[in-house]
């Protein structure tokens, strides 16, 4: 065949977009978009009317949008592993069975193992330049400061910038702490008691009142400093320990400055689009909005009529809108999937948390569907029908499944708990391939939703559900977020039973008398939970039992998530760190 000339070839690629090697070989880029405590009721396509989110609106109307997209946890370390790596984060070894459920510290030794294979490392493998830039809360390093067994890098993104923790009130001075309150609090009385007993014995001693020995004025005054060591250490400098940006594996600025994180956030963004505009690229989008604490962007402060939340929703949405423009402007928009999606529920025991619309509960509530349904967007124009909706059941696990098979990964993998989503994206199928969905709170099973062949109910049975306090609330309000175990629980024999179909705000339990299938739903999701408990280790099932198997370290146990200094990131001489990055490059 006759070859066109240089120029005419040249024209057709820009006229017809089709450019670089992602085009030629039939395998797409992807830009993933994950927000950080989104409530699904905050945005316009899911129902809200009085905060504009006209970006990710229009993605829903040029692309496919689920209406009933899951998170596999309702907070950020365990939903977050196993959206990278299509499995439940207690296959990880990060699935909680106390009442730490996420990372704590930068300098903690938890977090995604390097033995786990996340989508950005198959997609790596395949030829892929695989980035991320913003949260991760996944983890940095194991046995020394320079190891980075947890750090992105080691998992697939051959580039990261940003948070490699999360952004928390204790970045922002007058903000408070959110770590470990009561810890500190007990520290810090402890400490002053210590002090006030050495200097009251001092003063006895001194008057002649009682005669008290050197030795031991020395020994309570080591325990003085001592019990002050354990609170300020750790405690005192979390915006210096936790508040940070890197570069790949280099800590550019310590602590951070948190008003121009979202700027610098969607730069990166834009940048890596740019640099790698011919081919094949992914890129993880992995904002901080709207956790807490809310930005105050000169811009879009005061902008909205939800107050500061509002106002981050919406900054967050024009973030998106001028990704998605780069997308565009770059003729990449056919041959590039976009997807977005938040890593669970709203917040809604904080004060400037977000809305989850009809369902009920929220961030950390078990398997309440307000803290796990998400919003769920693909476009991908010529490839995937404009404004459709998908009812069927999927899950934030079925991202690597679907991104593997697009990017022509036909090796062996693990056990996933994932689907490829791309036959119900492009109306092949109705179905989902999820009949059963498990629902984890920490370790514990939570909550199963079975969609039976042939019926359009989804029925859902809770084993347990958390305390909320104070009684009759909607929330855990007094301790600020719910656990998953002990007293805080009220187990139910048999299992609350909801059809998710004629009640998605799971607001009237379902007994033997309104459901005729009411025993056939019991025994056949209990037989699919024992099926499922076959593939999981030491998964806590509905009457109890044991927790994890001991081959699969416990990544958030007190001895991996607590503080260690000779693992804490650092710019400069530790523990002397700081830092500001280079105006030039943020």
């Amino acid at each position: 065949m006759r070859q066109l000339p240089p120029v005419l070839c040249l024209l057709s690629l820009l006229l017809t977009g089709q450019w670089g090697v992602a085009e030629s070989d039939g395998r797409p880029n992807f830009v993933l978009i994950m927000a950080d405590d989104l409530g699904i009721g905050d945005v316009g396509c899911y129902g809200n009317g009085t905060i504009r989110t006209p970006n990710i609106d229009r993605l829903a109307s040029e692309g496919v949008k689920l209406s009933q997209h899951v998170a596999a946890a309702p907070l950020c370390t365990p939903s977050r592993a196993a959206f990278m790596t299509g499995r439940h984060a207690l296959r990880a070894g990060l699935g909680s069975t106390g009442r730490v459920q996420v990372l704590l510290f930068l300098g903690g030794s938890g977090g995604l193992p390097p033995t786990e294979t996340t989508f950005a490392k198959r997609l790596q493998q395949q030829g892929y330049t695989t980035g991320l830039v913003g949260k991760w809360h996944l983890g940095v390093s194991c046995e020394t400061r320079g190891d980075h067994c947890h750090h992105p890098n080691q998992h697939g993104f051959s580039f990261f910038y940003g948070l490699p923790f999360t952004l928390f009130n204790d970045c922002v001075p007058g903000k408070g702490t959110v770590v470990l309150r009561d810890l500190q609090h007990a520290l810090q009385n402890l400490s002053l008691l210590l002090s006030l007993g050495v200097l009251t014995l001092v003063f006895a001693r001194l008057c002649g009142l009682l005669a008290v020995s050197v030795r031991v004025l020395a020994a309570l005054t080591c325990l003085s400093v001592l019990a002050w060591a354990a609170w300020l250490l750790p405690f005192g400098f979390l915006s210096t320990w936790n508040c940070i940006l890197m570069r790949n594996q280099e800590v550019v600025e310590q602590p951070m400055a948190v008003d121009t994180v979202p700027q610098r956030l969607l730069r990166e963004a834009q940048n890596f689009i740019t640099r790698n505009a011919d081919g094949p690229f992914l890129l993880f989008l992995s904002l901080v909005h709207v956790h807490t604490p809310l930005f105050e962007s000169p811009d879009f402060a005061g902008k909205s009529r939800h107050g500061r939340y509002g106002d981050n929703v919406e900054e967050m949405d024009w973030i998106i809108g001028k990704v998605t423009e780069t997308v565009d402007t770059l003729g990449l928009a056919q041959n590039t999937l976009m997807y977005f999606t938040s890593d669970h529920g709203g917040h809604l025991e904080d004060a400037d948390g977000g809305w989850n619309g009809i369902y009920k509960g929220g961030k950390a509530m078990g398997g309440w569907e307000g803290g796990i349904r998400v919003p769920g967007i693909f476009r991908w124009p010529g490839r995937l029908p404009a404004g459709k909706v998908v009812d069927a059941p999927t899950s934030l696990m079925d991202l690597y499944p679907t991104l593997t098979r697009l990017a022509q990964d036909t090796r062996p993998d693990r056990e996933l708990d994932g689907h490829d989503l791309m036959p119900l994206l492009e109306g092949k199928t109705k179905r989902s391939e999820h009949e059963f969905m498990f629902h984890y709170c920490g370790v514990y099973l939570n909550a199963v939703r079975w969609h039976p062949p042939g019926s359009d109910s989804i029925f859902k049975l809770h084993f347990f559900t958390p305390n909320f306090f104070p009684p009759g609330a909607g929330g855990c309000y007094g301790t600020g977020i719910c656990l998953c175990h002990g007293a805080h629980v009220t187990h139910h024999s048999p299992p609350l039973l909801y059809d998710l179909l004629r009640d998605p705000s799971e607001s009237r339990p379902l007994t033997p008398r309104d459901e005729p299938r009411f025993a056939e739903i019991l025994r056949r999701t209990g037989e699919a939970v024992e099926r499922h408990r076959q593939t999981v280790a030491g998964v806590e099932p509905p009457g109890g039992g044991s927790h994890r198997a001991p081959n699969i370290p416990n990544q958030l146990s007190w001895r991996n998530i607590l503080w260690r200094p000779w693992l804490q990131p650092c710019c400069g001489a530790f523990p002397f760190c700081g830092c500001r990055e280079d105006a030039a490059q943020g």
